[in-house]
């Protein structure tokens, strides 16, 4: 039931599965106390997001590309905070 933090669906999608799929699909639903609709939709969705987020395009002026150009030429020079940053584990490998 929608609240008043969600959207009511409006939108139908279709799709059609293999039974395979199907199978897993309702699964990994189950495993995650989700329904069908609410597995696949979260997964798509995030999906999608990805997808979206990965494109990059950068709209630059003449003379803006030109100095990001000139910025990618030059040779690299020591960042102590960098070198520090790499130095150390990430915080996901702490187990």
């Amino acid at each position: 039931m929608p609240t008043a933090t969600t959207p009511a669906r409006s939108a139908r999608l279709g799709l059609r599965a293999t039974p395979e799929q199907e199978t897993v699909l309702r699964r990994a639903a189950k495993v995650a106390h989700k329904s069908l609709t609410d597995f696949i939709l979260d997964a798509a969705y995030q999906a999608a997001e990805q997808t979206l987020l990965d494109q990059r395009l950068f709209m630059v002026s003449g003379s803006q590309y030109q100095a990001f150009l000139e910025m990618l030429d030059r040779p690299e020079s020591d960042n102590p905070g960098l070198a520090n940053l790499f130095s150390r584990r990430p915080p996901w490998a702490e187990r």
